[in-house]
């Protein structure tokens, strides 16, 4: 499809700015979809992966928007919008790991960081995208994609259960939504990534952690962010049509 026609297919890719947004952008793009990007701070990243998408033949729009406020989230589509005219499909891939913290000493600032942008987050936005996509031309449905993680079934590094309790939340939220809005002809999925080689292993001791951590994976390695990308542009489009509620594993084996 091309994707500077009116009928092109217009994704939303939260914290699209870098790592595995980033790879989720441009794969959509290759396949004709144009894409906004939201990000949080870093404007010149969100502009490189615009660039990048630009490049892919297809359209871009970069917005700063912070998931976890309501009012940020409802600028965000009212601002897809009004540049594309439609929206055809969500990924909450926004989202932090908030550092290494030991139950011992549970701090409540930390703990609503890392819930609001992660849970919070993803209901705002799974809620704009199914009011957008029930409401254009006569309700024509969409696919909301959550980025989960293999911490949601394996609890995750160690001292990060915080991170792991707000992906099982996603994986449960993924699970509601499917049911609520498959009337309405929106598919809701969640993808979970593995150990995938990007910055926000920073949380956790780099590269370093990733080396030590690789040989536990069946296939031996980490895993890349554009892996992770192809899986979830499958899940936006029409190729998995009669997919919804599954929690898809991209992890290697692990």
């Amino acid at each position: 499809m091309n994707s500077n026609t009116p009928e092109a297919r217009v994704a939303i890719v939260t914290g699209g700015s870098r790592g595995i947004g980033r790879a989720i952008a441009l794969a959509l793009a290759q396949q004709g979809w144009n894409v906004c990007i939201s990000y949080l701070s870093n404007a010149a990243a969100a502009e490189e992966t615009a660039a990048l998408v630009k490049q892919a033949g297809a359209r871009a729009l970069t917005v700063k928007a912070d998931v976890a406020s309501r009012a940020d989230t409802r600028r965000l589509f009212a601002e897809t919008q009004k540049s594309f005219g439609r929206l055809d499909a969500l990924v909450n891939n926004a989202g932090i790991v908030g550092g290494q913290q030991s139950i011992f000493d549970v701090q409540e600032d930390h703990l609503h960081s890392v819930f609001d942008a992660n849970v919070l987050g993803s209901f705002y936005c799974a809620a704009e995208a199914a009011t957008a996509m029930s409401n254009q031309k006569g309700g024509q449905g969409g696919s909301i994609v959550n980025i989960s993680s293999a911490a949601s079934r394996t609890g995750g590094m160690p001292l990060e259960a915080h991170y792991a309790a707000s992906k099982g939340a996603i994986d449960s939220l993924t699970l509601a939504l499917a049911k609520e809005l498959a009337p309405h002809g929106i598919r809701v999925n969640a993808v979970r990534p593995g150990l995938i080689d990007t910055e926000i292993h920073e949380a956790h001791g780099g590269q370093a952690t990733l080396t030590k951590l690789a040989p536990t994976v069946p296939m031996g390695r980490v895993g890349r962010a554009d892996e992770v990308a192809q899986v979830v542009a499958f899940l936006c489009g029409p190729l998995s049509s009669y997919m919804d509620g599954a929690l898809v594993d991209v992890s290697g084996g692990r």
